[in-house]
């Protein structure tokens, strides 16, 4: 008998190969309890968290998601944002018709959510361009319609956390950035979270109270590799952008977006967003 010692440690490839596997289950499995079938490409969120997919039963055509969470995390604002969002109506969005929640041996807590199926396609695939997505005029007025109608929906939601973003300010800039103003923000609008050519936005997990124009400097960041896009976000959005509120959502946005940076994610960025907060006469460094 030989003792061949422990496995070899599996490749961060495989890992991701098999959780996503692991994923496609978990979707069949809603399927089933919703009575559809799965109709069209499977798509996978961040860090491959959320799968989600067309499908069709005798009700009709739907959007089938699923997300997945340690048990400690599946609960709170960010675990409900979707379901709880269905009281914005004047925001076009996709309502939820239907919520199955399980647990998988007590390692991960998934929630599936059935939801409306909506007309067009995401905006861009990742969450900034790379090129003109040549929207119609009247998506930009709808886009600036419903962010200023959301800016002042009442909610006791949390959005963006005002003690994580002391901390994470102050470990980017060298000093707490101090937040004013706040509203009513989605809090990750970003150009895979907005449909078109027919404006919907998406994945409302994150929405809630946070720094006034946060989603529009969200938006903006995620625009800088395409100048054009950035400077008709920039000019769409100035009366908002351009106050004071708005430079400080910027910092804390970019901050935020920071993080990944750091990460490897979005390389593209890395120069136009320091390029960017440097404008603002904070000091800004992307460490690799």
């Amino acid at each position: 008998m030989t003792d061949d010692g422990p496995a070899p440690p599996m490749s961060e490839a495989e890992a991701d190969r098999r959780f996503a596997e692991w994923m496609r289950l978990n979707l069949d499995q809603a399927a089933r309890h919703f009575d559809v079938d799965v109709t069209g490409e499977v798509t996978f969120g961040w860090r491959l968290r959320t799968i989600g997919a067309p499908v069709t039963g005798p009700a009709g055509d739907f959007w089938l998601r699923v997300v997945s969470e340690f048990p400690e995390w599946a609960s709170g604002d960010t675990w409900t944002g979707n379901t709880d969002a269905d009281q914005l109506t004047t925001v076009p969005r996709a309502q939820v018709i239907g919520v199955l929640e399980w647990n998988e041996a007590g390692w991960r807590t998934q929630r599936a959510e059935l939801m409306e199926l909506l007309p067009g396609r995401a905006v861009s695939a990742t969450d900034d361009l790379s090129g003109d997505p040549s929207l119609p005029q009247s998506w930009w007025i709808d886009l600036a319609t419903a962010l200023a109608a959301l800016r002042t929906t009442p909610t006791d939601r949390i959005g963006v956390d005002v003690d994580r973003t002391r901390d994470r300010t102050a470990r980017v800039y060298g000093a707490p950035v101090t937040v004013d103003s706040w509203s009513t923000v989605h809090g990750d609008l970003h150009w895979a979270n907005v449909f078109g050519p027919r404006l919907a936005i998406l994945d409302w997990e994150m929405w809630g109270r946070g720094p006034t124009g946060y989603d529009e400097a969200t938006l903006l960041l995620f625009s800088l590799r395409v100048p054009a896009i950035a400077q008709q976000v920039r000019a769409r959005f100035a009366d908002v952008l351009d106050s004071p509120a708005g430079r400080v959502a910027l910092l804390v946005a970019a901050a935020r977006l920071k993080d990944r940076l750091d990460a490897g994610d979005f390389p593209e960025l890395a120069a136009p967003v320091t390029a960017l907060v440097d404008e603002l006469g904070v000091p800004f460094t992307i460490q690799r």
